[in-house]
């Protein structure tokens, strides 16, 4: 169990919204979650909904890094220092998903919540 992650950090993304969650790597129960879809972001989602053209994506790399961002007060307001990030399912990810995501890690390591992998995404 030396090995294992305390924690993992996990993105669910979909046109409309972007979702982070920490869970806990022993009983994969949320321990922290911060979403676009909360009531911070709902005046961004409607201007977007109701523009035309319409935008097929409904957040974007300043919407991810507010999501980190909120993710990294909630992971340091219960004592989470790092998170661990699965590799192998962010490389998977389209290049422009990956460069959408990349401000939502360095927002939580701004707040100063280390995270783990996510520096090989740089490269």
């Amino acid at each position: 169990m030396e090995g294992q992650p305390h924690h993992l950090l996990r993105l669910v993304l979909s046109c409309r919204k972007i979702t982070a969650q920490v869970t806990s790597a022993r009983t994969e129960s949320i321990v922290a979650m911060a979403s676009s879809s909360e009531n911070e972001f709902i005046a961004e989602y409607r201007a977007k909904l109701h523009r035309f053209p319409r935008s097929v994506n409904f957040w974007d790399a300043k919407i991810a890094s507010r999501v980190g961002e909120k993710l990294g007060i909630r992971l340091r307001e219960i004592g989470v220092a790092d998170v661990e990030i699965d590799l192998h399912e962010e490389l998977s990810r389209p290049v422009y998903l990956r460069r959408m995501v990349m401000p939502l890690f360095h927002s939580v390591r701004r707040v100063g919540v280390s995270v783990s992998g996510a520096d090989k995404l740089d490269s």
